[in-house]
């Protein structure tokens, strides 16, 4: 069993930055490929950005590739979403989640603990 709790969400000016982490329990956090998903007002879930449970692989999609960067402390047990150049279509609730597996995950249903969600709204 996986716990996940999302901080450091907020509202931010387009162009600004934040850094969402997601802390995790369970002693198996190392095992879980980890992702950052985000769903707007009336459009679906969609995956942001997902890291293997080394760190050594990760995935973006197109619309926040070099402006998001994620990364993990196993140590910790905490994933970490830096998000810069924040534009006003990175409004969304932003949901950590955990699968595991070896690779990457890239669907929702694939992943099997959530975290609540921690809202980003960027302003233009």
């Amino acid at each position: 069993q996986v716990q996940l709790v999302e901080s450091g969400g907020g509202r931010v000016q387009a162009g600004g930055s934040l850094r969402l982490s997601c802390a995790a329990s369970g002693r198996t956090f190392s095992r879980y490929c980890m992702g950052w998903f985000r769903q707007a007002p009336g459009k679906e879930r969609e995956l942001v950005t997902a890291i293997t449970w080394s760190g050594g692989t990760t995935y973006y999609a197109d619309s926040v590739k070099g402006r998001f960067t994620i990364s993990r402390d196993n140590a910790k047990n905490t994933v970490y979403l830096q998000m810069n150049s924040l534009k006003s279509g990175d409004t969304a609730v932003y949901y950590c989640a955990a699968g595991l597996a070896v690779g990457i995950l890239v669907k929702p249903y694939e992943y099997d603990y959530w975290g609540q969600g921690t809202q980003v709204t960027v302003s233009s």
